[in-house]
């Protein structure tokens, strides 16, 4: 192996404003690849209904095909973190966006559950490498100061996603004569921008110098990282390779605990109720439609971009832990006020889109910070894979369970989840405000 003192050669140097403008791309197509999920979740509510009517649905078909693409992120996030520390970032970032432009583009010939199912599971699969590579290379380019704003963006373009997806899909749905296939096929417009602005993204120098490519990273970090602090960090990088079982090493278990199940104690409830938010809002007497669904996200929204501007500012703990237990507690109020008023019905969920959408942000921050560089995508796959067991689960079983425990039996056993989620969070969320990449990685401390 090369001599570290002999690798910088002479690397390509770029101006201020060339790095800045690089890193507003990469914030685009990554804040893109995070629209796209959001928008192929919410365009699914607003057609469930001409779209049963027209394939004669069954409620077991309606459930799966709205957890298609949860199952195929199941799948696709720890193939993509694998392949994305081995092979690297760039080429599992053009790869996954082809498989969302051929898979959403057949959703315009949809002629039966069977298919319909199974192109939203490959939509699926696709967004799953999407997470296990996107935030990685993100986080690896990102400053210190500025990282988990930046990694917290792709969220705020999730919820953004979701919204205006819902809102759009509403409106076609309730004032035109628009084919519900040609509603969900939209996104294949905005998979095929990001896939040409994806053309020409450099890997991550911590990826190369993390496989012996030194002169490779280095050039890289030179042409593309923003401070000489962030450059010298990517020679502090590990040259060993990683193994799927180091997530269960002495060492990482905790990471590996607590970003999974933090993030599957929070989108389960989530994912469960904002799908369907019209029938959940309707089981409370509450009118759902355009003002329930859009409204849960919007209120998510608000959320997110708060967290956004306080998180690497007040710290990634304050910005987890309390909103957790708030989450938890309005969600238990919810389910044991039998006679509540449907107006404090609708505040109460309105306040629990909001704190859960808080901490719901620091699943976009937490898993590029906490795994190394070696098992980075690996981790951040299998955390995503973890989750999307429980938004897939909730998603799935929440019409059922509407109708045969009742509202407040599956308000109760959210909250439970939720209670779960804060408990984990109270003894194992980590402090890494303002660390290197490296020190996050390093320890895993409060």
């Amino acid at each position: 192996m090369k001599d570290t003192k002999n690798v910088v050669g002479d690397p390509v140097q770029a101006t201020a404003a060339f790095k800045r403008r690089f890193m507003y791309r990469m914030v685009f197509v990554l804040a893109g690849g995070m629209f796209l999920d959001g928008y192929i979740l919410g365009i699914f509510g607003p057609v469930t209904g001409s779209m049963t009517e027209d394939l004669d649905l069954s409620t077991l078909w309606e459930g799966l095909i709205a957890a298609g693409p949860l199952f195929g992120i199941l799948l696709g996030s720890p193939i993509g973190g694998w392949a994305g520390d081995k092979f690297g970032r760039k080429p599992l970032f053009l790869i996954d966006m082809s498989l969302f432009v051929v898979a959403s583009g057949v959703q315009f010939f949809v002629d039966s559950p069977e298919v319909l199912f199974a192109v939203r599971f490959a939509m699926g699969v696709a967004i799953g490498v999407e997470y296990s590579v996107g935030w990685p290379l993100m986080s690896e380019f990102a400053p210190a100061r500025l990282r988990g704003r930046l990694l917290g963006l792709t969220l705020v373009a999730w919820y953004a996603g979701f919204m205006l997806a819902f809102l759009f899909g509403y409106l076609l749905e309730q004032f035109t004569a628009v084919d519900w296939r040609v509603i969900l096929g939209s996104s294949t417009i905005i998979a095929v921008v990001l896939f040409l602005f994806r053309i020409g993204l450099p890997e991550s120098p911590r990826w190369l110098w993390n496989q012996g490519r030194r002169d490779e990273a280095m050039a890289v970090a030179h042409r593309y990282m923003e401070s000489p602090d962030e450059m010298a960090d990517v020679q502090r990088e590990d040259t060993k390779h990683g193994t799927f079982s180091m997530l269960f090493s002495r060492q990482y278990w905790r990471s590996t605990l607590f970003v999974s199940m933090f993030w599957f104690c929070g989108v389960a409830p989530y994912f469960a109720i904002a799908t369907f938010a019209d029938s959940v809002l309707s089981g409370y007497g509450l009118g759902g439609g355009l003002a329930g669904g859009v409204g849960l996200s919007a209120v998510a929204l608000v959320a997110v971009i708060i967290t956004v501007l306080l998180v690497d500012k007040a710290g990634r703990r304050a910005m987890t832990v309390p909103p957790q237990w708030a989450a938890a507690v309005v969600l238990a109020v919810i389910g044991l006020w039998g006679g509540a008023p449907p107006l404090a019905v609708l505040i109460l969920f309105l306040v629990f889109s909001f704190v859960n959408a808080m901490y719901n942000t620091l699943t976009g921050i937490y898993p590029g910070e906490v795994f190394p560089t070696e098992i980075r995508g690996i981790g951040t796959g299998f955390a995503a894979a973890v989750s999307r067991v429980g938004a897939g689960l909730g998603t799935f079983l929440l019409p059922w369970s509407m109708v045969n425990l009742g509202s407040a039996t599956t308000m109760l056993i959210a909250s439970g989840v939720a209670f779960v989620g804060a408990g984990l969070s109270q003894w194992l969320a980590p402090e890494t405000k303002g660390k290197s990449l490296t020190e996050a990685a390093a320890g895993f401390s409060h």
